[in-house]
């Protein structure tokens, strides 16, 4: 049975929030919770409430069902948050319209706050049963997390300990109102024909089938907090041994220790630290492949594109990069020595005053590779930039958005880190630092 005392134990993680966040659509579960929050604020501290309803357009009476939402929020003196969005076009409208969900969510929440769905057993159940069908794998077999990141805040699901069942008994008790999706009975949905003939089918013939199921789903759970942990540990030695300032800011994996895990172990890790950067898991059949193309060849550079991110393997070691890559620079004039934000997002160029680059009158200018540009190092012979990076471990991937700067086309440092000979300021010259910070926060 439902019940506030075993609602407020649910909350327990998110008791000192800052503020909470309730995704309410106006259903008969949001509505539920919306309810038992407000009776549950009367005789007990909780954070701040306010309300999120996303409208998606999706349906002639959405306009009604967000009405509705603003009359009862109202009535219970609840802020309430309305976005609108628009899906694009192709694809599932179920999963478009959950990433546009998920995206006002997380663009609301603020740092510490929490949102708050109200996800049952049932969707639980559903969600199990959805996913075996589609053949998931160890971590989709723990069903719905009760809690997670999202954003700069955290999601909690308090409702998931309940059936449907018990949450309609209460709310036909309280006397609640509560809209009433035709989506939800619509045959074209996968989650419909799961909830209205196989679900009642399975329950007929296993009525002990939801139980297991739910038991399933902590042994999952269980399960994949053991090889998390593993891929921890794994994850703390293939992710050392990067000191360079222009690389520690990317993710990366040292591919010679990667090599020395099971193919098993290797998978795992990559799991792990994929989605530990918040970036989409990738299927089996997309992940064996991502495996053969991480095993060419030593000398070759594969890129892997991900939904989100690209993997590079350079260098020795397989670096996580955003979905774009790192953009090349753009040359551009340098009127003043002084602090340059790069044009083409590529990072910012500091230049102080002090010991380094003399002085000199003349054209500056902020240049990038386009091929064959060499440099005279002090006491070293001249050498071409191509050598330069192969000699210092710089990754082909940014090797374009790497700043030159150039006097009167004379080419005069890489970034501050090598200087070319003769145009290093004497003990009596003014001169001037040159440090490039490739990220910008």
């Amino acid at each position: 049975m439902f019940t506030l005392q075993g609602l407020l134990q649910q909350l327990a993680p998110c008791r000192d929030a800052p503020a909470c966040w309730l995704g309410l659509s106006g259903g008969l579960d949001s509505m539920v919770l919306l309810d038992a929050l407000v009776q549950l604020r009367r005789d007990h501290p909780l954070p701040p409430l306010k309300a999120i309803h996303v409208h998606h357009g999706l349906h002639t009476d959405a306009d009604r069902w967000t009405e509705h939402c603003a009359r009862e929020c109202a009535a219970r003196d609840i802020p309430l948050h309305i976005e609108r969005v628009q899906l694009p076009g192709g694809g599932s409208i179920e999963e478009l319209a959950r990433d546009a969900r998920y995206g006002v969510f997380e663009r609301l929440l603020e740092t510490g706050d929490w949102l708050l769905l109200a996800h049952h057993a049932d969707d639980q159940l559903e969600t199990l049963l959805f996913r075996l069908l589609r053949g998931t794998g160890l971590r989709g077999l723990a069903g719905m997390p009760s809690s997670r990141v999202l954003g700069a805040g955290q999601l909690l699901r308090p409702l998931l300990p309940w059936s449907r069942q018990q949450l309609a008994d209460w709310a036909h008790q309280r006397q609640l109102n509560w809209i009433d999706d035709p989506a939800n009975a619509d045959p074209r949905y996968a989650r419909t024909t799961l909830r209205h003939e196989l679900l009642p089918q399975l329950r007929q013939r296993w009525p002990s089938m939801p139980q297991n199921l739910l038991r399933l789903a902590e042994h999952a759970t269980e399960a994949n907090e053991l090889l998390d942990e593993r891929a921890a540990e794994d994850l703390s030695l293939a992710a050392g041994g990067v000191i360079d300032d222009w690389l520690c800011c990317w993710p990366s994996l040292d591919m010679t220790i990667l090599a020395t895990l099971t193919a098993a172990r290797q998978k795992n890790l990559l799991r792990y630290w994929l989605h530990s950067h918040a970036i989409r898991l990738p299927d089996q059949r997309h992940l064996h492949s991502l495996m053969s193309q991480l095993g060419a060849a030593a000398d070759g550079q594969p890129i892997v594109q991900l939904d989100g991110a690209q993997l590079h393997r350079s260098s020795g070691r397989l670096w996580l990069l955003p979905a774009g890559g790192v953009p090349a620079g753009v040359d551009q004039p340098l009127a003043q020595l002084t602090d340059t934000r790069l044009t083409a997002g590529n990072g910012r160029l500091y230049l102080r005053p002090g010991a380094g680059i003399a002085i000199r009158e003349g054209v500056w200018r902020i240049g990038y590779r386009c091929g064959g540009e060499q440099i005279k190092l002090p006491g070293r012979p001249r050498q071409s930039l191509k050598d330069l990076f192969q000699q210092a471990g710089i990754p082909v991937w940014l090797r374009p958005a790497i700043p030159l700067l150039y006097c009167d086309n004379q080419l005069i440092s890489v970034a501050g880190r090598w200087t070319a000979e003769g145009a290093a300021a004497g003990s009596s010259e003014a001169g001037f630092s040159v440090c490039w910070e490739p990220v910008l926060d």
